[in-house]
């Protein structure tokens, strides 16, 4: 799983966000790393509700401009719990292997 992806399902487990909250959420995340433009927001918002990961919440009207909501699924808390396992076991690997590294103090 790509890091936009998996920091958008991440921002979704902590409740349903329209698009503006979840490019919000990406950045806080990743601490400025990763800024997502509009388009590759929806984008990546299309592919995850074909693949039923996030759908839709709710629309509300704000100030004239509808505003779509998207949550979580099952399938994409499934998902963003494996990818979690798997990213921690890759850290706990590469930190075993920098402890080695690291001359041993008396």
């Amino acid at each position: 799983m790509r890091e936009p992806t998996f920091l958008i399902l991440t921002s979704l487990a902590g409740g349903p966000r329209h698009g503006y909250g979840i490019t919000q959420e990406v950045a806080t995340l990743s601490a400025g790393r990763v800024s997502l433009l509009p388009g590759t927001l929806y984008t990546a918002l299309d592919r995850l509700t074909a693949q039923r990961l996030v759908e839709p919440d709710r629309e509300e009207v704000v100030d004239g401009r509808l505003r779509r909501y998207y949550r979580l699924t099952a399938a994409g808390l499934d998902a963003l719990t494996v990818e979690t396992g798997r990213l921690r076991q890759l850290a706990t690997v590469a930190e075993t292997r920098l402890r080695a590294l690291r001359p041993r103090t008396a």
